[in-house]
Order: C-alpha cells, then sequence, then structure tokens
C-alpha cells in the first residue's frame, strides 16, 4: 500500500441548493458565524486515516532469538508511528526462504527484512564487510560506529548502486564474537579443520576454505538436519540462545568459544526504496532512529539470554565447552591476510571499503585498548577464576 492510498479523505453532505442561500446568509450574522462555527448546519463526517501497512519477513528460524529482536525494532516503530504505520513481521520461510530475503525486499515482494548483509553475500563478496569480515582491530560496537560516523554508510550505499540493488538499509545490534563452533570432536589446532565439512556463511566461508575446510553455507533452520545426515561434520551459527533452541547441542557435544572468521556482524534492516522514499519524512525517520533504538534493546537482550544459555549448555545438556586455542586465532589471521590481499587485488571497491575500515580502526581501536579496564582481572577477583 502507498502513501497515497493512504491520505485521510473526508464526507460531507451536498452543498446548499440556491433556494436555501438566503436563509444561510441569514444564519452567518448569528453567533455561530461570530464563533467560526460549521456554517453548512450539518455536521462533517470524518473518515480515520488507515495506517501504511509494510509487510517485514526475518531470515530466521521459528524459534530463533532473532525474531525476537526484529520484534522489538517492529514494536518501536509501530508505537511511535501513532497509528500512521503499521509493520507485520512474519518469521523466515513466510513468503521466501532466509536467502531471498534482500531479493523479495528488492523486488517488491516484501516491504522489508530482517536480515544480516553475508545473506546477499554471492552478489558481492563486499557485503560482508558491512557485518563480518577481515579483522581489523575493532569490535563490533567500534565498526558498527565505522558505519554511521566513519563513512561506512556512504560506501553500503554506493554499493547497492553498484549492484542494483533498490533498497534502504539501516544497521542494528553489534553481535559479540561468535563462535568457532560444534564439533563432533574438538580440534586442537588449524590442523584439525582440513577436509572437515563445515557450516559457515560470506567472508567466513573464503577464511575457512583458505585453512583447508569444505565449507557449505546455510541458514540457520537448515544446519541441524545437515548435520543429521552427515552433510556437515561441524558449523557455527551465532550465540548460545540461537545455538541451543535449533538444538545444536542434540548433534554434537564440543563447543569452541572464540574466533575471528566472525568476529564482528549487525543485523541489516531493509526496505524496498520506493516504498520506503514514498513516506512522508517523520515516518522515514522513525524507521531510522527505532533501528537506533532496537540496537540497545538488542544488545539486553541478547547478554540476558546468551548468558544463561551459556551455563546451561554446561550445567543442563554437558556440553564441553572450552576456549578455542591461540594457534586457531593466529592461523585464521594469516589466513585474512591472504583472502584481503587476494580480493583487494580483484576488486577496487572492496580495497576502498577495507581501507576506510583500517583508518578508523588505527584512531578507534587504539584508544579503546590504551583506555579499556581489565575487565578478566576484575572478574576473577569477584569470581575467582574464569571456567566451570
Amino acid at each position: 500500500m502507498n502513501a497515497e492510498s493512504n491520505k485521510s479523505t473526508e464526507q460531507s453532505v451536498a452543498p446548499p441548493t440556491d433556494q436555501a442561500k438566503p436563509a444561510r446568509r441569514k444564519f452567518l450574522t448569528g453567533a455561530a458565524a461570530a464563533t467560526g462555527a460549521a456554517i453548512t448546519g450539518f455536521p462533517m463526517i470524518s473518515v480515520a486515516q488507515s495506517p501504511i501497512v509494510m509487510k517485514m519477513q526475518g531470515a530466521w528460524g521459528a524459534k530463533d532469538i532473532f525474531n525476537e529482536m526484529a520484534e522489538e525494532y517492529v514494536k518501536r516503530v509501530n508505537e511511535m508511528a501513532g497509528g500512521r504505520l503499521r509493520i507485520d513481521y512474519l518469521v523466515a520461510g513466510a513468503v521466501v526462504k532466509p536467502f531471498e530475503v534482500t531479493d523479495a525486499v528488492n523486488k517488491g515482494v516484501l516491504d522489508a527484512g530482517h536480515t544480516v548483509p553475508v545473506y546477499w553475500y554471492g552478489k558481492s563478496k563486499v557485503a560482508s564487510l558491512f557485518g563480518s569480515g577481515p579483522i581489523n582491530g575493532c569490535d563490533a560496537p567500534q565498526t558498527l560506529a565505522w558505519i554511521y560516523r566513519g563513512g561506512g554508510l556512504d560506501l553500503y550505499n554506493e554499493l547497492l548502486r553498484k549492484i542494483n540493488l533498490d533498497i534502504v538499509g539501516y544497521f542494528a545490534m553489534p553481535m559479540p564474537t561468535q563462535p568457532l563452533g560444534w564439533f563432533k570432536k574438538p580440534i586442537t589446532d588449524a590442523n584439525g579443520l582440513k577436509g572437515l565439512k563445515y557450516r559457515t556463511v560470506g567472508l567466513a566461508a573464503d577464511l575457512m576454505q583458505e585453512l583447508g575446510a569444505k565449507v557449505t553455507q546455510l541458514p540457520g533452520g537448515e544446519i541441524v538436519p545437515a548435520m543429521d545426515r552427515g552433510v556437515i561434520d561441524a558449523f557455527e551459527f551465532n550465540n548460545p540462545t540461537s545455538d541451543r533452541r535449533f538444538g545444536a547441542q542434540d548433534v554434537a557435544k564440543n563447543y569452541m568459544m572464540g574466533s575471528f572468521h566472525q568476529a564482528m556482524e549487525f543485523f541489516e534492516i531493509v526496505f524496498n526504496k520506493k516504498k520506503h522514499d514514498a513516506l512522508p519524512a517523520d515516518l522515514r525517520a522513525i524507521l531510522r532512529y527505532s533501528a537506533e533504538a532496537a540496537s540497545s534493546s538488542n544488545w539486553w537482550t541478547a547478554m540476558d539470554n546468551y548468558s544463561r544459555d551459556f551455563e546451561e549448555l554446561a550445567t543442563k545438556d554437558k556440553v564441553n565447552i572450552v576456549r578455542t586455542p591461540k594457534s586457531i586465532f593466529d592461523a585464521q589471521i594469516k589466513a585474512w591476510d591472504v583472502i584481503t590481499k587476494k580480493l583487494s587485488d580483484e576488486d577496487p571497491f572492496f580495497k576502498r571499503v577495507v581501507e576506510s575500515q583500517k583508518v578508523w580502526s588505527k584512531r578507534v581501536a587504539k584508544y579503546m585498548f590504551f583506555n579499556e579496564a581489565d575487565y578478566k582481572v576484575g572478574y576473577e577477583h569477584i569470581h575467582g577464576k574464569l571456567g566451570f
């Protein structure tokens, strides 16, 4: 539904006939005229404005906590829009498959989507740089700041124009580092990745292939069935809550925490550009600033749920949770160097985005490393040595 079809309308009775004009002029000399009251003698009948309705689909399975995070965004938009705009949220598969959300929004099949840039990485590997790309020294909150303050959003919009994606995107929720993932047997060094059938997405797929893994890219809802069928031997998705809800603990018992393969990521909230731009300016502002508000809300929801499920994976589900060995981190950094150089040599635009991130991280991360407290020392002072 477009903005034109939602303008308020008014209905009124037919105007007075010529024969009625003297009486009308006489009426105007009375108190009603002095007070500016209605002059027709009949009330105006107002028809309430219908809301503009936008259909948004997520890229997340029905049980995934990411749907709750999407709904936190939708709730903020709907409440602030005051009945003039309403987003109706649908889970993955309601209209299209998870990896098809961006295309559906681009074509107008959906009005909006809640997804991540790596899910359309097949159109351009640069997309992964706006979610999860080569390690650059920044964490997710610092890299999200690059998008909104360091020129990242301009580069993102340039990419959209280059590949003819007719969408508008907002970013939210700087995600914690994603675990290396779930393994039937824990690995002790990077050699354990060689020949392993492993699920990941985006540039992380390039990274793991560089380390010798055989990578399959799958949406979250397809991971456990693929593990059951032997299509994959190991996988990562995102976080303890999402993983636990779709049953990762039922197909593997070794959970390796920490990795550079997706050390930062964010949600991408996309709108069909024609439908977005047809909205009044104040409603467009609500769409943008609701993403910023949801970013904080999503983080709070994540900290509450991720930490609880992390504990219960160990205590209730008897999962062996271990920290990824430093040697794997070291191997990943070397592999990122190879991939970044290769892709930068092939694509000048890829190089521009990487260089922009480097300029940002050199300044921002340097400040943070000099200033941050040693939180682990504080934690162990209060709670004792970290571990289960």
